[in-house]
C-alpha cells in the first residue's frame, strides 16, 4: 500500500491560517470548478463553514461581509462567484498606510510644554489693546509656574521674558514694560491646615469641667457624714 506523504515544505502558505488546511484546498477546488453555478453554490457553503470555525465573528457588525472578503483573500483573488457584497481588490488590500508623522515638540524650553507655544501663537494674532497686555502678562506667569515645576529655588523675570522673546520669535517683549510678574513664593506656598476649635469641644471641656466639680462636691459631702454606731446585745 502506498501513501502519498505531503510535508509542510511542499504545501502552499496558508493566507489566514485560523482557518486551516483544509478551507483552503476546498477553496483551490471551487476556483478549479468551470460550471458558474457550481462555484456560487460551492462559495456559499464555504462561507457557511467559515462562519462556524470563526463563531465569534458573528458578534461583529456584518460579518458575512467580513467572511465573503475573507474568502476572496484566500483565493488570491483569484475566484469568480457572484457576491452579495463588492468584491474587495488586490491593490486595496496591499496599499500601505498612511505614514503618521511624529508629534512635533519645541526644540527649547521644553518644560514649558507645546501648549504654551500654541498660545504665544495665538496671542500674537489679537489686535493691539490693553487684553492683549494682559494676555501676554498671562503666558509669562504660566511661564514662570512651569519653570518652578523644574526648578524649586527661584527665577528671575528676566529670564522669563527672555524666553518669551525667544518664542515669540522677537514680537512679545515685557522686558521694558517694568511689570513684574507674580511672586514665585505664591507658586511654591502650600496650604496648611487651620486648627480650629468647634463648639462641641468647647461644650465638652465645660462639660467635664462641671462633672469634675460634681465629683468634688459628692467627696465632700462623704466626708460630712456623721459615723453610725452600733451597739452589742
Amino acid at each position: 500500500m502506498n501513501f502519498d506523504l505531503e510535508y509542510n515544505a511542499e504545501r502552499s502558505d496558508l493566507i489566514i491560517p485560523e482557518y486551516g488546511r483544509h478551507i483552503h484546498k476546498l477553496i483551490d477546488h471551487c476556483i478549479a470548478l468551470e460550471d458558474r453555478d457550481e462555484r456560487n453554490k460551492m462559495a456559499r457553503a464555504i462561507v457557511s463553514v467559515m462562519g462556524n470555525i470563526q463563531p465569534h465573528l458573528r458578534d461583529v457588525p456584518d460579518f458575512k461581509h467580513k467572511l465573503w472578503d475573507q474568502l476572496f483573500i484566500m483565493a488570491d483573488f483569484k475566484l469568480d462567484v457572484d457576491s452579495p457584497y463588492e468584491k474587495p481588490s488586490k491593490e486595496e488590500l496591499m496599499e500601505k498606510p498612511v505614514h503618521l508623522g511624529y508629534p512635533k515638540m519645541a526644540t527649547k524650553y521644553r518644560y514649558y510644554g507645546n501648549t504654551i507655544q500654541i498660545m504665544i501663537d495665538e496671542a500674537i494674532t489679537w489686535p493691539e489693546d490693553d487684553k492683549r497686555e494682559g494676555l501676554y502678562f498671562s503666558i509669562a506667569n504660566h511661564m514662570k509656574k512651569c519653570y518652578l515645576n523644574w526648578n524649586k529655588d527661584t527665577v528671575d523675570d528676566y529670564i522669563i521674558f527672555k524666553h518669551l522673546l525667544d518664542l515669540s520669535h522677537g514680537k512679545i517683549d515685557l522686558e521694558p514694560l517694568g511689570e513684574p510678574l507674580s511672586d514665585s513664593k505664591n507658586f511654591l506656598r502650600k496650604k496648611t491646615p487651620t486648627s480650629t476649635h468647634t463648639n462641641s469641644n468647647k461644650g465638652g471641656h465645660k462639660g467635664g469641667q462641671k462633672q469634675h466639680n460634681n465629683n468634688n462636691n459628692n467627696n465632700n459631702k462623704k466626708k460630712n457624714y456623721p459615723k453610725r454606731t452600733f451597739k452589742r446585745n
